[in-house]
């Protein structure tokens, strides 16, 4: 089987929680996406292809968010859910990886449960909602609450691929539109609700691991300057792509080849 691939999931005491891991290494790596409307079960392969410079020396596992969200939930109550997975599953420490909504929760997770983080990657990310996430994802979820999903599509990718990308996948445009609804609108509008209370700037100081930044100078979803804030306030080594935006991970040649040196540095 491809890098040892396999779907999992892990019951919680008020919902299950699905997950993939993969490589052969003998640490852990925890990876942890942003909001998205198609979930990790039956990407197994996928991630396992788009992560693979990792899965020689680690085992590397991506958790989905819980099966069900309550109409109060949090970023830091995602990120105790996170704890809890990765303790039935025996991570008792982890290399983290957290891209968007993910690098909150990472951020979360660090700073109320450090002992689980040894170092950590923040992506395309922010510590705190500012007017361009509150623009941006209070559109989601208008357009979510109509089952406008074509809409959510599109703009993520005008919105997160560079302008370059965009031109290039213009014919394809309104397929990609279409090819993704989540199976639960509910649940996607809740999780999208916990970005707009998220503020963790404050509480930065308490994580004490290692981080690398990295973001894109043309993020139109968080901002490139979210990015230099995180840190300007940890004072750890940050890196902008000059041109690119939100997809920066996905665009980058290099961004899988930036974070794996940080994580194997002694």
């Amino acid at each position: 089987m491809l890098y040892q691939t396999e779907e999992g999931r892990v019951q919680l005491d008020d919902g299950l929680m699905d997950y993939a891991a993969f490589g052969r290494g003998t640490k852990a790596l925890v990876l942890i996406p942003g909001l998205n409307l198609r979930g990790v079960k039956g990407s197994g392969w996928s991630l396992a292809w788009m992560y693979r410079l990792f899965a020689k020396e680690y085992r590397v596992y991506v958790f989905d968010r819980k099966s069900i969200i309550n109409e109060h939930c949090t970023i830091w109550d995602l990120a105790g859910d996170l704890a809890n997975a990765m303790g039935q599953l025996n991570i008792a420490c982890a290399d983290v990886i957290g891209v968007s909504q993910g690098g909150m929760i990472a951020q979360a997770l660090a700073i109320r449960h450090p002992e689980l983080v040894s170092r950590l990657v923040l992506g395309v990310t922010a510590a705190r909602v500012n007017p361009t996430i509150r623009r941006v994802v209070s559109g989601w979820i208008s357009a979510a609450e109509k089952g406008d999903w074509r809409t959510i599509n599109r703009e993520s990718i005008t919105l997160g691929y560079s302008e370059a990308y965009v031109r290039r996948a213009r014919l394809l445009l309104p397929l990609l539109e279409r090819l993704v609804k989540p199976a639960d609108g509910r649940r996607f509008i809740r999780l999208a609700q916990t970005i707009l209370s998220f503020d963790a700037l404050d509480e930065l100081g308490k994580i004490r691991c290692p981080v690398l930044v990295l973001g894109g100078e043309e993020d139109r979803i968080v901002t490139g300057a979210a990015s230099l804030e995180i840190a300007e306030e940890l004072g750890c080594p940050v890196y902008l792509y000059k041109g690119l935006g939100h997809a920066a991970y996905d665009e980058a040649k290099d961004f899988n080849q930036r974070m794996q040196r940080f994580l194997c540095q002694e």
